[in-house]
């Protein structure tokens, strides 16, 4: 049988389902992209687009000796669907790669549904099929539900890994409507001048930092199921945790003012609140690190105590979600293959990482592999020295007993070593070897693969 005689199941549509769906479909083999939403909504996503950016509208660095930017260069290199369309969606954010969340989103939507051999199916799958009674299908299917999957799949789910799901929960951060800003008490400037003057900086001394920190562990917060086993992912902890951790957490975490002086005064404040562009418009701006649990009221009256915020209205308020993932390391397989149901695949952060490009990265290689698998061709491991080898490496080969979602980094990446065995130069030149490395083994990798 042809590509074009065959078909992948894909259930979800968000960064991991529309790469899957674009990898398969442009392999010739016919795509049934399944979205619950808007017919069935979540407690994060404001639209029924696919591919919707939930919390933060940054994709990490553009660095290539950032753990974000590597990712982003090898994903170029696999012809990744939904960075070539958000290279034309970017908003100024110093060495930043952040988006317009909602005109990308729509764009990629209108892109998907373009595609000939991709059908949309707008309605929620409750089962996995050939799972339970659910009834069987004679092609892959591809889960990329993301952590918001609805509670009967999650449920159907159990039945392949025979276990309860795992959770962590996660938070996103108030967007503030740019001309309830007053720029008279706040300067623009990107740290260490990188790139244009792209942040909206609110500048605190000592006395203004503490009664935040104050306000902050004192305030009302929304109370959610589990939250006594401090259940959060570290990247994207509440600001209220961080400065429950202590009095100088946040002043060295997401309110550091390294590298960002004030022009005005030639001084650099004690204390620096960050608000990043969140549309190409300037409409709207995003409080940057501002994850939170707060009750709405709660958020509102202190975030207006900011210095130019007095008057400032909310597009949106953080608000915390549960987040659904499997044990990767016990499911699946170096191919985001169930071990336990060959034809089936799992992608996005259901499976167990953690952040955009990653989920980007897991739904284009589980795109690739069920594509290859369908056309009879042989399947090559991504390289354990490549960004998205290491990846795959870590959730499918990580303990399984102290399994958590993660975001690539640097150190999944083996060291490069000198003759004698010895780590090679400084931090940096580590970083610049590993990436050099990453980048060649991953082109030799798709020259061998046929990608």
């Amino acid at each position: 049988m042809t590509g074009s005689e065959k078909k992948i199941i894909v259930i979800g549509a968000g960064l991991a389902g529309v790469e899957a769906a674009y990898q398969v479909s442009k392999r010739g083999i016919a795509v049934e992209l399944h979205e619950m939403r808007p017919g069935t909504n979540t407690e994060a996503h404001s639209t029924g687009f696919f591919g919707e950016l939930v919390c933060s509208n940054s994709l990490g660095s553009t660095q290539v000796t950032s753990a974000s930017g590597l990712l982003k260069e090898e994903l170029k290199m696999l012809d990744s669907f939904f960075l070539r369309i958000a290279e034309n969606y970017r908003v100024p954010a110093g060495s930043s790669y952040s988006v317009d969340r909602v005109r990308l989103a729509e764009k990629i939507t209108l892109e998907i549904e373009a595609i000939p051999n991709i059908t949309v199916i707008r309605e929620e799958v409750g089962q996995i099929p050939g799972v339970g009674t659910a009834p069987a299908v004679d092609c892959p299917v591809i889960v990329a539900t993301g952590p918001l999957t609805g509670g009967e799949l999650a449920r159907s789910i159990t039945g392949i890994t025979m276990r309860k799901n795992l959770f962590f929960y996660d938070a996103t951060s108030p967007i503030i409507d740019a001309d309830t800003i007053d720029l008279e008490k706040v300067y623009m400037a990107s740290r260490y001048d990188k790139g244009e003057a792209d942040f909206i900086n609110i500048p605190l001394d000592e006395a203004q930092y503490n009664e935040f920190v104050k306000d902050l562990t004192e305030a009302e917060k929304v109370e959610i199921e589990d939250v006594d086993k401090d259940v959060f992912f570290d990247a994207c902890l509440p600001i209220e945790e961080i400065a429950r951790r202590g009095e100088k957490s946040l002043s060295f975490g997401p309110l550091k003012p390294v590298g960002l002086i004030d022009p005005r005064t030639d001084v650099r404040p004690y204390a620096v609140v960050q608000l990043r562009q969140d549309d190409l418009q300037k409409n709207f701006y995003q409080m940057v690190g501002f994850q939170t649990r707060l009750k709405w009221g709660e958020q509102k009256r202190i975030f207006r105590k900011l210095p130019g915020l007095e008057k400032a209205e909310f597009e949106r308020f953080g608000r915390m979600h549960r987040n659904t993932y499997i044990n990767g390391p016990l499911i699946i397989d170096k191919f985001y293959r169930c071990k336990l149901k060959e034809d089936l695949y799992f992608a996005g952060q259901i499976c167990g990482v953690e952040g955009y490009v990653e989920s980007i990265c897991s739904g284009l290689a589980a795109g690739i592999f069920a594509a290859k698998s369908v056309l009879g061709e042989p399947c090559y491991n991504l390289p354990e020295i490549t960004a998205c080898g290491a990846l795959v490496h870590y959730v499918s080969q990580a303990d399984w007993q102290s399994f958590r979602p993660t975001k690539f980094s640097f150190g999944l990446l083996p060291e490069v070593t000198g003759a004698r065995g010895r780590r090679k130069g400084s931090k940096r030149m580590r970083k610049e070897l590993k990436a050099a490395r990453a980048l060649e083994s991953l082109q030799a990798w798709i020259e061998k693969a046929g990608i």
